[in-house]
This record gives structure tokens, sequence and C-alpha cells, in this order.
């Protein structure tokens, strides 16, 4: 684990190793959902019956705190590390105390609590102090999940240098947790109890030990990018970023539809076998079929003259390829030209995907001309000052460009931690990230959470139509 306290002095970025100011260790006190107080490495020839007697624990208790030991074939290897947890009498023994304790006759603290009140106690409003901040993703050099982390990382730590301007401290604990680790292991270290706030992990199988772990100690988790499960739905804690497929397909038509009502749409059928778009334009489809919506479809290797009946002469037609791939693109462009040189006054606008936001560099004007229309999760304009300014001082910290990708992970980074972080220290431990209670102007990303379900966490519902209008200008419509 990197234990890094952020500082900044003169115009050089400083990091100093800070001690862990924790009252208890996780150790040795039982949770709720991690209920392991430390690590055992199997001897040659240990029995799981032999090391559960050895720590006083049922064989059974052994096994609940070690899933993988149910998995058929399993046996225990020598080097392997396994959770020890508390055992049944040790739990109620610690209950009691807590019991005896608070002076509260028969009432019952639960060991969660209790290890949420002690980790707690005499805990400065976070308004008032340095957020505790908490990085549990891949930061390595290894492989590209893990170089694209580092630059998140590098972005956050970006954020952080201007928040500090603004006058807030920020405390960084950040854990290289790669696609193997068992992030249980992690939350071993004390200091992953204390923070305010954590962001991970990036892999779906190491979101149940964490979700439980941030429900316990009462922490805020965001999860950056995408992951499986539905976590979100059942833990308050949980501030999801990530979208889904079909949530967006889902809001994209339903916006379409609301945007383009006076429209007469023309789907053009690219004949791209790899494609994942027919989910976005058959369900459109349905939906048009059902309100009696007109349309037409064409092929991309349809006659001029076929291609050319598929368009209105008398209201303005709106262009929806089935995919989302550059060639095709290219190929539909080229049949735009030439059908609007034959066919004069013919009002063409087009409705594209996120991918074609790569290719602004070869198609803007194609863009502009066509007055194109682009469904995002995000908009990363280079040619802003702010982002300009940001990829700036990457550059100078870090010797290094970030990556040609989009979103930029940097700026990913940045956006996320100056959101979350600026709305803990105006707004506390009452911070939802709802779009009401930031003052945050995203370089890239757009947030606006809203409550995932009832008793469940918060899920970023930001969607923005990037449109590339006739008079060159790039307007954000946010839905």
């Amino acid at each position: 684990m990197k234990k890094i306290r952020y500082a900044l002095q003169m115009k050089s970025m400083r990091f100093a190793l800070i001690s862990v100011l924790l009252a208890f260790a996780t150790q040795t006190m039982a949770q709720e959902g991690v209920t392991w107080k430390e690590m055992h490495k199997v001897k040659k020839k240990e029995t799981i019956f032999g090391i559960a007697n050895e720590y006083g624990l049922t064989v059974e208790e052994l096994i609940k705190a070690n899933p993988e030991m149910n998995t058929p074939g399993y046996s225990l290897k020598k080097g392997d590390f396994i959770f020890i947890p508390f055992s049944a009498a040790e739990l109620q023994q610690r209950a009691g105390n807590v019991q005896q304790a608070t002076q509260q006759g028969t009432q019952t603290i639960s060991v969660g609590q209790l290890a949420n009140a002690t980790a707690k106690q005499n805990d400065v409003d976070i308004r008032n102090r340095a957020i505790r901040v908490g990085v549990m993703l891949p930061l390595h050099d290894v492989d590209g999940d893990g170089r694209r982390m580092v630059e998140y990382y590098r972005g956050m730590l970006l954020a952080c240098d201007s928040l500090k301007k603004n006058g807030i401290s920020v405390d960084i604990h950040a854990w290289n947790v790669n696609i193997d680790a068992d992030i249980r292991q992690t939350l071993l270290d004390p200091a992953a109890a204390k923070c305010d706030i954590i962001f991970g992990p990036l892999y779906t199988k190491q979101m149940k030990p964490l979700s439980e772990f941030v429900r316990t100690y009462g922490i805020k988790l965001v999860i950056p990018f995408s992951i499986s499960g539905n976590d979100v739905q059942e833990n308050p804690n949980i501030y999801q970023v990530y979208q889904t497929p079909n949530d967006i397909n889902d809001a994209t038509i339903n916006q379409f539809l609301e945007r383009f009502p006076a429209h007469h749409p023309v789907f053009i059928d690219c004949n791209d076998s790899t494609s994942q778009k027919g989910i976005f334009t058959m369900g459109l489809r349905r939906i048009m079929d059902a309100r009696g919506i007109s349309y037409n479809v064409t092929n991309l290797n349809s006659s001029d003259e076929a291609f050319s009946k598929a368009f209105s002469r008398t209201e303005p037609n709106i262009v929806i390829l089935n995919t989302g791939r550059s060639p095709e693109l290219n190929s539909t462009l080229r049949r735009l030209d030439r059908l609007t040189s034959q066919v004069g006054g013919l009002s063409i606008s087009m409705f594209g995907y996120t991918d074609w936001l790569m290719y602004t560099k070869v198609y803007l004007e194609y863009f502009h001309k066509y007055d194109t229309y682009i469904p995002a999760t995000f908009y990363h304009d280079p040619n802003s000052a702010k982002s300009i300014s940001i990829e700036n001082q990457y550059r100078r910290w870090f010797k290094t460009d970030m990556m040609y990708a989009l979103p930029r992970f940097g700026l990913t980074g940045f956006d996320q931690a100056y959101f979350f972080l600026s709305g803990l220290h105006e707004r506390g431990k009452a911070f939802n990230a709802t779009k009401a209670e930031s003052r945050h102007l995203p370089i890239q990303t757009q947030f606006n959470f809203k409550r995932a379900a009832k008793g469940g966490g918060m899920q970023n519902r930001q969607l923005t139509f990037v449109h590339y209008a006739p008079n060159h200008s790039i307007v954000l419509n946010n839905y």
C-alpha cells in the first residue's frame, strides 16, 4: 500500500509518508460482513480441521470466512493464505463488553456498530479537517488496466492540487489492487477503515467484500468504471458512475423521440456483422412501430435511386446508422454528399454514437455539415482553456502526455475526485452527489446522481447530446 499525504510546496508536488492515527486495529475487531481478524499461512500437511482447532473455531466458521473451500476438489496447499474469523464465543464476548460499557441495561450493540463507533470516535466534522481518501485500483505498469488506472489516479492528484489552492486538505491512501488480489487482505490494513471515501474497485469479483466493508464503516464508495452486479441497488453507501448499455439505450431512445418529433427518420443498414448498435436501432424502431411513427430503411449498398427514395423532400431527415465504425461512416458521408449534390434543398441531420467522438479529427467538418448529434456520457473539448491547463499540468508533473483515449482517464480521475471531494468539504457526510449539491464545472464528465432503489445507493444518470451545429458551434444538451 502507498500511504500518501497530499501536499504542495512551491511549484512542485511532494508526497510524505504519514503515520496511521487509528485507535484500534482492524485485525482485532470483528465486523459485520467482514469477520476475519488475521491471515494464516498454510504449512505443510496442515488440514482445515487442524487450523480450525488451533484458533478455537469450528470447521463451519473457518469455511464461511473462506468460501473457496466449498469448491469441489479444494485442498489446502503449503504457502496459501486463509482468513481466520472471530469465533462465535469472541463475538459474543465483545458484544457483552459493549453492552456493559455503554451502561444501557439490556440493550445490545452489534459488533459492526462497535467497530463503526470506535473508528469514528472523537472524529472531527469532515468539513473542518482533511478528507481521508482511499484508492483501491490496479496501480501498476504490468498491463493496460494498470496503466489506465495510474493515469486516472494521477488525475485525482491534480484535482487535489486544485482543491488545496481552495483551502481543502486531502489525505490519500492508495493500494495496488490488481486483478489477482484478494481485496479482503487489503481491507485488513487499519487505514482502510478510517477512509471517508474510497474509489474502486475495477474488478467485479472484488466488489462484494468492499461493499460490505464500506457499509460496516459508513464509508462512501465511488465505483468509477464498469462493474457487474446490483450492489448499488442494495447498498446506500455506493455511488456508481458507470451506466449500463441498456440504461443508456433506453434514455437515448426516449430523448431521440422527444427531440426529433418533426424529423423523418432514415435508418441505413451498413452491413456490419460485428456491430452491436442494432440493440439501439431495433429498440428505437419497435417503439416507432408501436406509436405509428413512419420511417424508411435503406442500405449502404443500395442504388442511388433507392437510396434517394428513403429521404423526405418536405420534412427534415434524421439519419441513423446501425454501426459506429469509421469505414461505414465514411461511406455514408460520401453517399450523402452525392445525394445532396443530386437533390437540392434536402435537410439532413445525423444521429451518431459515442464512438464517433474518436473520429472528430477526420470528420469534424462533416459533423457540422450534417448537423450531427452524438449521445455520450462524457465530452472532452481539447481546445478549452481548462482542459489545456490540466493536460499541461499533467505533462509537467509526470513527464508524459495522457493516453489518447476517450474518455481521457486522467481527466476522468480529475473530475470524479474534484466533484466528490469538494462536495464532501462543503456538505460533509450529508453529501449525496446530486446535481444540485455541486457547483463543480467538469472538464469531461457530467454528474447527476439519483437514488438507484429504495434503500440503495446513488447512480449517475447524466447523459449528453454533443451537437455539432452547422454554424460550427458545439452545443452540449444534457438529459
